[in-house]
């Protein structure tokens, strides 16, 4: 890996970053606020936030593992996203890798950043190799990107060439790991005290079920979590945001009932789906949602939004020409689903 400094942006590097009222009274018991121009009626609501969640960020470190140092908290792991950009990559000059297909705001990011946006496209088992990626990389490249398990493919990218990329590659790796509580493998946050270079993703908004919160959350080395804060507005994650995300880690019982019961669904619609005649293809899956090839994507999508059932139509995405990503619901919703589909009339069959 490169010096920090030779990747940061300049700009970045040399920034002085807005000090909110909060932060400068940081260390100290106080119980008479009037630093920051607030109402001082309306308690709690009229405060700002703790502009670093700190009392968060040690109940996420019990949870997940990380040195409360090492994590940044933001609006959606979108956050996140845009923030590595922009701390990163010098626009019009800099470049990321990254697979393909895969999230969409990766791209979307790159190009309100006016950074150039490299698509390496995945095989048919909807793999990579280390090689691949790294080949094209150039003397600009300062992010590849890997979304594992992958969106929308479902699917875990070869460990042992996600590791070939973070050892070889002397940017930042980032490997977003939103859907890796429905999947088996050890999460790569694990692998962060031994190597400097990797980002890891992660969010409340899957398995967590506490999508409408909005928080996510990036793991790395403290200089680079340090880095995301310099840039970072300075009350991005709101009190209800961090009272309800503490509530809900702090009494996972009810997530983890979830998760068996989304696991178990997921094996049982996906098991039905196969038996369907518009089913072409199951492709495998680590995530909460499967991807399906079919006899006519668009034609069965029409159907079902005319019934009240919505999933995502991906086949104008590179790989997934006719296939559909169908997220597991509730028993009784995906029993609705199959039902739908086995009326289908006989001319979307073919």
């Amino acid at each position: 890996m490169k010096d920090l400094e030779q990747l940061v942006r300049p700009n970045i590097l040399a920034l002085a970053p807005y000090s909110s009222a909060r932060d400068e009274y940081s260390g100290h018991e106080a119980h008479v606020f009037l630093d920051a121009n607030e109402n001082p009626y309306g308690s709690p609501l009229n405060r700002y936030p703790d502009p670093l969640q700190r009392e968060l960020k040690e109940l996420v470190s019990q949870v997940k593992g990380v040195r409360p140092e090492c994590i940044f908290l933001g609006n959606g792991s979108d956050e996140a996203i845009d923030l590595l950009y922009r701390c990163f990559c010098r626009p019009g000059k800099d470049n990321v890798v990254a697979i393909e297909p895969t999230y969409g705001m990766y791209k979307v990011c790159a190009d309100v950043n006016d950074v150039e946006y490299r698509p390496v496209l995945l095989d048919e088992q909807f793999q990579t190799t280390a090689d691949d990626l790294l080949s094209a990389c150039d003397d600009n490249t300062k992010l590849i990107w890997i979304c594992s398990p992958n969106n929308p493919t479902g699917n875990s990218i070869d460990r042992t060439e996600v590791m070939r990329v973070i050892n070889r590659f002397e940017g930042l790796v980032v490997v977003d790991e939103a859907y890796s509580d429905f999947c088996r493998q050890l999460p790569m946050r694990h692998e962060l005290k031994r190597n400097p270079n990797l980002v890891v993703l992660n969010t409340m908004s899957k398995a967590w079920a506490s999508a409408a919160i909005r928080l996510g959350m990036a793991f790395a080395s403290r200089d680079i979590i340090e880095v995301l804060n310099k840039v970072k507005y300075p009350y991005n994650v709101n009190l209800l945001t961090q009272q309800k995300a503490m509530e809900v880690l702090s009494d996972p019982s009810d997530i983890e009932r979830w998760m068996q019961m989304v696991l178990q669904e997921r094996s049982n619609t996906i098991a039905a789906f196969r038996l369907l005649p518009v089913c072409k293809k199951v492709y495998p899956t680590d995530a909460n949602f499967f991807l399906a090839r079919v006899t006519n994507a668009q034609a069965i999508y029409d159907y079902l939004v005319e019934r009240g059932i919505i999933v995502r139509n991906r086949t104008r995405v590179q790989l997934c020409q006719d296939c559909l990503r169908i997220t597991i619901g509730t028993r009784t919703e995906n029993t609705e689903l199959l039902g739908a589909l086995r009326q289908l009339p006989e001319e979307l069959l073919s």
